[in-house]
């Protein structure tokens, strides 16, 4: 496969995960605000400030907007064009994605992902983020996840569906710790994070589908309980862990090399990363800091993308317009690595 069409067929799918989860990350904080009592205006705005601490968009959103209250942090994440970040440009980011790539869809996934993108274009959609915006983002998660079930079904277990599980799961464990982060900026005096109530954790649970599956097991709401199944768990599809596996088997299918082994920097960072997940403890996670662990793991997030660029991405088109001389020594070799890496950066 064209290091091209991977790298679009990684992007689509990650820009849907990335508005289906967006569209989560605000239904957790306004399931907090409704359980939290006696919000003058100065808390209020506190509480939506997490949100955007959370998505490390806090640059961009300051410079487009004088305070983070509720109406200028749902715009900034819904409708803002100006945020390439927000639920309208992923989905428009996701289409053209989808567009470029178009004869090798099917049919029902490209009328799916052009049905939303026409959806949030739409009077229709301004209108029910103004007057019912849980609607707008229920109907943006439901459409994200018939695009992922459409695709599941009808898409060939060869390259591309590796490269689209790819990015699905790098996106989701990265937006489950961000979930988990949101207790972290939240304003002074409130309850701290592993003091936070049981309707916090509760919420934390719904926005990511995990609620039932978390009651199935019988275990008290609290913060240690809902990390530990968020972050360790081996069965719940949006456990980092679950996600981190799958990246690393579909890495492993796309290079064919056996699983345990690596050939690239991308597989070496998931399976550093997957083997520390599979042996670490709620303890650790906790140890120094749940905000602290959680901020590693999602520079290891950055890392792994990253290396997935120079793999697949970058390193194959700069090899095929340039290649490199045999003469070149390794020093050389790495000098000029280093420099696509802060061209990149």
């Amino acid at each position: 496969m064209l290091s091209r069409v991977a790298n679009t067929f990684y992007w689509m799918v990650r820009y849907v995960e990335r508005a289906d989860n967006l569209s989560r990350l605000i239904d957790v904080n306004q399931q907090l605000l409704l359980d939290s009592e006696r919000l003058d205006s100065d808390r209020l705005r506190g509480f939506w400030q997490p949100i955007i601490l959370s998505t490390g968009d806090e640059e961009a959103f300051n410079t487009l907007y004088d305070k983070a209250g509720s109406a200028e942090v749902i715009r900034f994440l819904t409708d803002d064009r100006r945020n390439p970040n927000s639920i309208i440009s992923c989905i428009s980011l996701a289409r053209e994605n989808a567009r470029t790539v178009r004869d090798q869809l099917s049919d029902e996934l490209w009328e799916e992902i052009n049905a939303l993108y026409l959806f949030t274009q739409s009077d229709d959609a301004n209108s029910l983020i103004a007057a019912d915006p849980a609607r707008y983002y229920q109907k943006v998660r439901r459409s994200a996840e018939t695009f992922l079930g459409i695709a599941s079904s009808t898409i060939s277990r060869n390259e591309a569906w590796d490269f689209m599980d790819l990015g699905r799961q790098l996106e989701r464990a990265d937006k489950t710790t961000r979930f988990l982060d949101v207790a972290s900026y939240l304003p002074e005096g409130s309850e701290g994070v592993e003091t936070s109530g049981i309707l916090h954790w509760s919420a934390i649970l719904r926005s990511c589908g995990a609620l039932g599956a978390y009651r199935g097991l019988n275990r008290p709401i609290n913060a240690r309980g809902v990390v530990d199944f968020l972050m360790f768990s081996k069965d719940f599809p949006r456990s980092v862990r679950f996600c981190v596996e799958k990246a690393d088997i579909s890495l492993h299918r796309i290079s064919g090399t056996p699983r345990g082994t690596f050939s690239n920097e991308a597989e070496r960072e998931t399976g550093r990363l997957l083997a520390d997940l599979n042996f670490s403890t709620i303890e650790e996670a906790f140890a120094n800091g749940l905000h602290g662990y959680l901020d590693g793991l999602q520079e290891r997030f950055n890392r792994i993308g990253g290396a997935i660029f120079e793999s697949y991405v970058l390193m194959p088109e700069r090899i095929q317009v340039c290649p490199v001389p045999e003469s070149r020594s390794p020093s050389a070799l790495t000098l000029w690595q280093m420099q696509q890496q802060q061209q990149q950066q």
